[in-house]
């Protein structure tokens, strides 16, 4: 019996194990390619230990910073402000349709279910946040439409349902508001579903280049994952019409592979040490609020 546990033990290990290298080794693969030449590239292929080390392709990207910086500032202060917002928001609906006293609970759950399956679509929305809010070309542009997730909401919703609702009628008979009862009490004990939702919310702001492209025209607005989905354009129109385009560079030296591998990096890296922060309590929020009694 022991033997037959342990063996089960050693086979699962082997599974995620299995599951982990093929997550991190091709992130390795596109760091490497990232600080290989670009001849050593075309010569040898992709390879996870560079045979000629190279960082031309970060000295190109870095060349001209400024704007580099200022499209990291505006993806940090909208993936940060919006995901405090957003969480806000998801959180007061949700605990207002958990709420057992609550007489349209259901009316509203079935109103933000239905906007899951039906929405206006991008001309409405573009003419909503152009032509009425006059948000264009703003930086709220790139946090409003993002505000509330119906799915999300739903997510924190099946959390607090847990919380027993005599928790919050003995706080009612200590004689606290609503917003006491909120703010002291239901967001301390939604902590791990605040994390799971601010997780994947923060991860919705940080990798959105759709809403820069439609509502961005100012450089100095322009999100991190539209400048770097510009620049690999660029590269591309370059690398095809190397014999048309009127440049001052050779293209034939330009280390077009290695670039898009290094963007890659400078685009998801930040975000890779931000989430083992939040293990712990995004594993025990999807744990809890997906689980019913």
């Amino acid at each position: 019996m022991e033997q037959k546990r342990l063996l089960s033990r050693f086979a699962i290990n082997c599974l995620f194990l299995c599951i982990s290298a093929a997550m991190i080794l091709p992130f390795i693969l596109v760091i490497s390619i990232s600080i290989t030449d670009e001849k050593s590239l075309l010569k040898n292929g992709y390879q996870f230990i560079p045979k000629d080390f190279s960082l031309l392709a970060y000295e190109v990207i870095f060349k001209s910073p400024y704007q580099l910086i200022t499209s990291y500032g505006v993806t940090i202060f909208v993936t940060v402000i919006g995901t405090i917002l957003s969480l806000l928001i998801t959180t007061l609906i949700a605990y207002t349709i958990s709420r057992r006293d609550y007489r349209y609970r259901r009316m509203t759950t079935v109103y933000l279910m239905f906007t899951m399956l039906f929405s206006g679509g991008i001309i409405p929305m573009y003419i909503l946040m152009t032509q009425y809010l006059h948000l264009g070309n703003t930086i709220w542009a790139l946090i409003l439409p993002y505000l509330l997730n119906p799915f999300y909401v739903l997510i924190m919703k099946g959390f607090l349902d847990r919380i027993p609702f005599e928790v919050i009628q003995s706080a009612k008979i200590d004689g606290a508001s609503e917003w006491q009862i909120f703010i002291r009490i239901i967001i301390p004990l939604s902590t791990p579903a605040l994390a799971t939702v601010g997780l994947f919310t923060s991860f919705l702001y940080w990798n959105d280049w759709w809403l820069g492209l439609l509502f961005i025209d100012n450089q100095n607005l322009t999100p991190l994952q539209l400048l770097l989905y510009r620049i690999m354009n660029t590269i591309d129109f370059l690398a095809n019409n190397a014999d048309t385009a009127n440049v001052s560079i050779d293209l034939s030296k330009f280390p077009s592979h290695s670039v898009r591998m290094a963007m890659a990096v400078l685009a998801a890296g930040p975000m890779m040490f931000v989430f083992p922060f939040f293990k712990r309590f995004f594993v025990k929020g999807i744990t809890v609020g997906s689980v019913k009694e």
